[in-house]
């Protein structure tokens, strides 16, 4: 390797760690898992219904199948979804690190619920409750415009360890 290989290798590596040391957590529920054990490459394979309308229930993630990023477990329903998380967890991992969409369009971190989820550009964004989504929906590219402007400032803040609105989670399962 020639000086200036190396000169860029030790910047790229210096801005990941830099980059990964200012980053937020997950939120994690009382299940202990990110986005409360259900199965995150599962919303990209179920139906998407019309803006204006509940989505189709997320998928309960088993407890034996597991992996980890960005500082939390996530959970599967099958090895293949494992799988193809693996190999690309930033695709399937919720958007602002599993935190509510309208929360983070406002400013702020608040929980988001896995059964109020909606695939954007296919990314996945999860909201805190129905009122929420509604907010959300009249106007969802301007929310993710907002959204991706406040994220850099807040992602850097603790997760929220509030509980989510009148929801429990069915998951993961044994």
């Amino acid at each position: 390797m020639n000086r200036f290989t190396l000169t860029i290798a030790a910047a790229a590596s210096a801005l990941a760690f830099a980059t990964s040391a200012f980053a937020g957590d997950q939120y994690v529920d009382q299940t202990g898992f990110a986005v409360s054990g259900y199965d995150v490459v599962a919303y990209f394979s179920l139906p998407s219904n019309p803006v204006g309308t509940a989505q189709t229930a997320g998928v309960p993630g088993k407890a034996s199948i597991t992996a980890d990023y960005n500082g939390a477990t996530f959970a599967f329903a099958t090895e293949e979804n494992r799988d193809t998380f693996l190999a690309d967890p930033a695709k399937y991992a919720p958007q602002y690190d599993g935190h509510c969409a309208y929360g983070v369009a406002k400013g702020g971190k608040v929980p988001g619920n896995p059964n109020l989820w909606r695939i954007v550009d296919d990314k996945l964004y999860l909201n805190i409750t129905d009122v929420v989504v509604g907010f959300w929906e009249e106007d969802i590219p301007g929310n993710l415009t907002l959204s991706e402007s406040n994220w850099v400032s807040i992602d850097p803040e603790p997760a929220s360890t509030n509980p989510i609105p009148k929801f429990t989670s069915a998951a993961p399962e044994s």
